[in-house]
């Protein structure tokens, strides 16, 4: 198998090959021109998402200072919202519903390395998905990791660490991330 075959599979992959290393280098480029846009021009903005991420619904939106790996592996549902220096290491596939905000300072990331340092000098990662529902807002600063899903109406404290999957209708916070109260979907379909 190549090395993106391994990464596609689930596999430990070495980020370092030159086909792997190609998917960010493109995402620097797009993520840059998104970038350069004036952040009043919500148009041209959303235009730029449209070819950036894999899908994009209606009215999608960054700030300044947005960042990710490969871009075609980012699914967002309508009126998704970034704010400054959101970023995105989608190396596997984010998925989010419809009505995500995300504060600013955020990173989910889909891609961890191994524990041994031999692992870490071959360069190794492995990739696990990442899925968000509809109405999640994720606060200032917080950390998202791979493999975990979110489920729907759920609040991600300021500076929380998810480290495992969250429940709908709750709000959780800390380090690690614990369910801190349940909340009601009031949401009109």
């Amino acid at each position: 198998m190549t090395e993106l075959e391994k990464l596609e599979a689930g596999l430990e992959y070495s980020f370092w090959d030159k086909e792997v290393n190609a998917r960010k280098q493109h995402a620097m480029k797009e993520t840059a021109k998104l970038n350069a846009i004036d952040p009043v021009d919500e148009a041209a903005i959303a235009e730029q998402l449209h070819k950036l991420f894999g899908s994009c619904g209606s009215d999608p939106w960054t700030g300044p200072g947005f960042q990710c790996d490969y871009g075609l592996n980012i699914h967002v549902g309508d009126r998704f919202l970034a704010n400054y220096n959101v970023t995105i290491l989608d190396i596997a596939p984010v998925t989010m519903g419809n009505d995500v905000m995300i504060g600013p300072g955020t990173c989910i990331i889909t891609v961890n390395h191994p524990l041994s340092p031999k692992g870490r000098r071959n360069h190794l990662g492995i990739a696990k998905p990442i899925k968000i529902g509809n109405d999640v807002w994720i606060g200032a600063n917080c950390t998202i990791l791979p493999g975990v899903n979110i489920g729907n109406n759920v609040v991600v404290a300021a500076g929380a660490v998810v480290t495992k999957n969250v429940p709908d209708n709750c709000v959780i916070g800390g380090v690690p991330a614990k369910k801190i109260k349940d909340i009601e979907n009031d949401a009109e379909d």
